[in-house]
């Protein structure tokens, strides 16, 4: 397993954020007596070699290891950060985990972390328990912090701040192991800001594909940041996840460029996947009795935009549009069947069906 995870070309597998954090409080503890260069640590799959990149001794109950999360064939935000843990030995029986700088603190209910506590999540808080435990006398306990130099501004980079983790990244990993496109993973990403809206008790919910639609609500929505709600390309996914946890009400909001997919039943809307774009528009054009010749430069349009400007010469953009809503919503409601409202937006906000019974701001 270690070869496979430290080879020189970058592996399907590496390890998690929790795992480093595990691995290095357990060298930092060690390091009070000797220098460690690598650890045994004991994770739900099993036993794992881990390399630690630096040992310290501070004092005679205080030590400090750092952990590399090396890189592996995945282009996760936290490749090759270096997780540190400090551990200092104390006479109160107990193993007491703390954030240092860079690990995130939760703000919001609906996590698997109570509010006011570091995110550090059970499955790494279990491994640092589980193995530090063994180690230490009967009579003696432990305190351990956490931290991850860089860690707040490589948080701007995550869904951290969405899901009310400020301050720093998560601290996460189930396994022990991270593997490439781990699709479960992906998921559980986008589903967290599920669960905090429904913890907060929102009935409504505004569905965006991304950064772009999210804005765009912001913009165009009297809403709360906790009621708009990122889908990614998941979008079946979210749809079934809202259902199953009863949220009454969403608002399909996004650029038509990513929406009108779900029209043709793409309920993956990655463009390496699936498309289906101009056939979609082009259809609903042909539908409202275009001419020929608009329907034949819709079909060889290079971009929604483009198509949007060549219906709107016609005066068909609301039709058109109404009548891919009315689709996308009737796709929708396979996975979801409370109340829906579809909202098809331009790049610039502008809203591009009117079949959508949502109030905007003035």
């Amino acid at each position: 397993m270690e070869d496979k995870l430290y080879s020189k070309k970058e592996p399907e597998y590496g390890i998690t954020t929790g795992t480093a954090a595990a691995a290095a409080a357990i060298a930092a503890f060690k390091s009070i007596n000797k220098k460690v260069d690598k650890v045994k640590l004991e994770t739900p799959i099993g036993k794992l070699d881990i390399d630690i990149e630096n040992s310290l001794k501070i004092t005679i109950n205080h030590g400090r290891a750092s952990v590399i999360k090396r890189s592996y064939h995945d282009p996760v935000v936290t490749r090759n950060l270096e997780i540190f843990a400090d551990v200092r030995i104390t006479d109160i029986t107990g193993i007491i985990i703390k954030g240092g700088k860079g690990v995130g603190l939760v703000t919001k209910p609906g996590l698997q972390i109570p509010v006011g506590q570091p995110a550090i999540n059970p499955i790494p808080r279990e491994m640092i328990n589980s193995n530090l435990q063994e180690l230490l006398p009967k009579d003696e306990g432990a305190e351990v912090v956490i931290s991850v130099p860089g860690g707040e501004k490589l948080a701007e980079k995550t869904l951290n701040s969405r899901l009310g983790i400020m301050g720093g990244i998560s601290i996460l990993g189930t396994t022990g192991l991270a593997r490439s496109m781990n699709m479960d993973s992906y998921r559980k990403s986008f589903k967290c800001q599920l669960d905090v809206a429904v913890a907060e008790n929102y009935k409504e919910l505004i569905f965006v594909p991304g950064n772009i639609g999210e804005r765009i609500a912001h913009r165009i929505l009297d809403v709360d940041e906790d009621q708009i709600i990122q889908m990614g390309n998941l979008v079946g996914y979210m749809l079934h996840e809202a259902a199953e946890a009863d949220v009454k009400h969403i608002i399909l909001l996004g650029h038509a460029g990513k929406i009108i997919k779900i029209a043709a039943g793409i309920f993956n809307t990655e463009h390496q996947i699936a498309d289906g774009r101009r056939e979609i528009i082009t259809t609903h054009t042909a539908l409202k009795n275009a001419s020929k010749t608009l329907i034949n430069q819709i079909y060889h349009s290079n971009t929604t935009e483009e198509m949007i400007n060549l219906l709107d010469k016609e005066n068909l953009v609301e039709p058109v549009f109404n009548s891919i809503a009315e689709a996308v919503k009737e796709r929708c409601q396979e996975k979801y069947n409370g109340e829906l409202n579809v909202v098809i937006v331009k790049m610039d906000g502008t809203v591009l069906n009117t079949n959508h019974e949502v109030s905007f701001k003035n």
